[in-house]
Formats: C-alpha cells, structure tokens, sequence
C-alpha cells in the first residue's frame, strides 16, 4: 500500500532563524548561569553551534520532567548546558552520569557544574564513552546522545540493555542539516552513519521510534 501523504504539509511553516527566535522569545528564558554557559562557548570554544541552546535545553528538561526521571545518561557533555538543564530537572535523589572525551574541556565544565543548583546530581566522566559506560551504575530512565555520529549504532547497543523498559533514548542531530535526504559522498563518514542509524532504529523490534524535526533533528526511542 503506498504510503498516504497528508495534504496540509505543504502548509507547514519553514523553522527560519526568524522563527525560532520568536520561539525562544516566547519560551521560559534561560537561567542566567545558562545564559553565560552559551555567551562564552560562542566566544571561547570551537563549533560552538554543537552546544543544545535554548529551546533544545528546555526540551531536554521537560522530557525528564515528564517521565519523572531518575536517572539520565548523557553522551557527549560538550560545555554542559543540556546536562545542567536535565539535572536541574531530576529531583533531590536523581543522577546524571554525563561522558567527554575532550580533556581540554573539563576545566570549564567543571567550572559551569560548580555554578548549578543541581551540582550534586551531576558526575563527569572524561574518557571514551564506550569504554566508560560499562562502568556506570545502571539502569538509566532517559540516555541522551549527542557525540561522535558514526559510533551512534555502537552507542546504542551497548546501552538499550541497560535502560528500563519504558525508558528512552535520544539521539541527536539525526537530519545533519538535511544531508540525509541527499546521496552521501563517500568520503561523508558522518551522513552515512546517520542514514545507517536512522534505518536501523526504524527496523529494530525492541523499541518505538519517533523522529522529529526539531531543531537538527531528534530520535526519540522507547524501549519495549
């Protein structure tokens, strides 16, 4: 059966900078611990479009608040602002266990813990993340992953097993600026593993999936 296209898409509004700052303009506003966390990673630290922002950030913290999470994984802490976000929003006895494998960051992450409420939810591994993940206590309620794409279907497997059943994955940046719509050239390692996770979700039997195209693209995974 061929699959039914809905006819009110084509009336859907394109997300413009324009529109998303509007969003952000009509969303809670920052705390100013993350203000300054995102004012200086775009001063200070290179890519800084990698950091979750705003709305992301928001997000995040509404999807823990919402499965009244415990405990939260996190891949790839980058200069911390998601993982304070989700901290901030796990209650008084949750942990979140957050993995960076760039050394030259835990200084200022350390420093941007230090300034949270939530300090004392929040660990920091420095280290490859597959090699530091069977050395965290487990189960986890939520796993968010934002690192190295082509280890993404490597990521995954070695923590579905280990998240409750109920529990969920995230993975980000799933639509890679939209490069996944294109044929990937070979030597765009990144695009090719995204396309090669995306399907793999989709066909996997254990889970749910919902791909979203919030911001650079979300996978939202349930495990059965």
């Amino acid at each position: 059966m061929p699959k039914r296209t809905d006819p009110s898409t084509s009336m859907h509004a394109e997300i413009t900078q324009e529109l998303e700052e509007y969003c952000e303009a009509h969303s809670t506003p920052e705390s100013d611990l993350l203000y300054r966390i995102n004012r200086e990673t775009h001063v200070k630290v290179m890519n800084p479009r990698m950091l979750s922002g705003h709305l992301q950030g928001m997000f995040l913290a509404a999807i823990v608040r919402m499965m009244r999470a415990q405990t939260v994984l996190e891949i790839g802490t980058y200069t911390g602002y998601s993982a304070i976000c989700m901290a901030e929003a796990l209650p008084e006895n949750g942990r979140l266990d957050t993995i960076e494998i760039n050394v030259e960051l835990e200084d200022m992450i350390r420093r941007n813990f230090a300034q949270s409420p939530a300090a004392a939810k929040l660990q920091l591994h420095i280290g490859d993340a597959l090699q530091v993940i069977p050395s965290l206590p487990s189960p986890w309620d939520l796993v968010f992953m934002d690192a190295d794409k082509e280890d993404y279907i490597a990521y995954y497997e070695l923590v579905l097993p280990l998240v409750r059943p109920g529990g969920f994955i995230l993975a980000d940046n799933v639509l890679w600026s939209g490069k996944v719509l294109e044929a990937a050239a070979p030597a765009d390692k990144d695009t090719q593993a995204l396309c090669q996770f995306n399907k793999y979700i989709l066909e996997d039997q254990r889970v749910k999936n919902l791909l979203l195209p919030f911001r650079d693209g979300m996978m939202i995974i349930e495990k059965l």
